[in-house]
C-alpha cells in the first residue's frame, strides 16, 4: 500500500504538523485520532489494515492528522478560554490547510468524510457541522461530546461558543 508521512509548519497552530496518507484515489477520509493520540495511532491499532481493500480498490484515500487535545481540552493545567483558543486555532488548521492539502491531493471536487473515536469524534462532528460546505460528512463513534468537565462550566470566550449537543436536545 502506499502511504506517504509528509509535515509541514503551520501557521495557525505555529508548529510543525504531520499528516500520513494511505492510498492512491477515492473520496478522502480524514482521520482525527483519539484523546491524546497522535497521527499514527490508526496504524498502529490496524485501522488502516482493516481499511486496505477499501484503499486498494481506490474506493478511499486516508489522511491521518494530529490533535492538539493535550494542548487544549485535556490540558488540566489550561484555563478553559486558552483551551477553546486552542480548540479554534485546531479547526482553522483543519479547514484552513488541511482541506486545502487533501484537495491537491485528490481533487477540487473530492468528497472529505471526517472520523474520529472519542475526542477524534468530537473533532471529527465538529468540523464537518461547523463547515459542511468544505466537509461532506462525519463518522463520529463513541465521541466525547459534553466538554463541561473541561471547561469547568464556561461556555463562551474570545468568539469561541460550545454547546453540547446533548445540552441541544433536552
Amino acid at each position: 500500500m502506499v502511504k506517504e508521512i509528509t509535515s509541514w509548519f503551520s501557521p495557525a497552530l505555529q508548529e510543525e504538523m504531520p499528516v500520513a496518507v494511505y492510498g492512491y484515489f477515492g473520496f478522502a477520509v480524514l482521520l482525527i485520532p483519539t484523546a491524546a493520540a497522535d497521527f499514527l495511532e490508526y496504524e498502529r491499532f490496524q485501522l488502516i489494515e482493516t481499511l486496505s481493500p477499501f484503499i486498494y480498490a481506490g474506493k478511499i484515500k486516508v489522511f491521518s492528522i494530529n490533535s492538539m487535545n493535550k494542548q487544549s481540552w485535556m490540558n488540566n493545567t489550561m484555563e478553559p478560554a486558552h483551551k477553546a483558543i486552542r480548540h479554534n486555532q485546531f479547526n482553522e488548521y483543519v479547514h484552513n490547510e488541511v482541506v486545502p492539502y487533501i484537495r491537491n491531493h485528490t481533487s477540487a471536487n473530492t468528497h472529505i468524510f471526517t472520523c474520529g473515536a472519542s475526542f477524534g469524534a468530537l473533532h471529527a462532528m465538529n468540523l464537518f457541522l461547523k463547515r459542511p460546505d468544505i466537509i461532506n460528512g462525519a463518522i463520529s463513534v463513541s465521541g466525547v461530546y459534553d466538554l463541561t468537565e473541561y471547561t469547568k462550566g464556561y461556555w463562551h470566550w474570545y468568539g469561541f461558543e460550545y454547546k453540547a449537543l446533548l445540552h441541544c436536545v433536552h
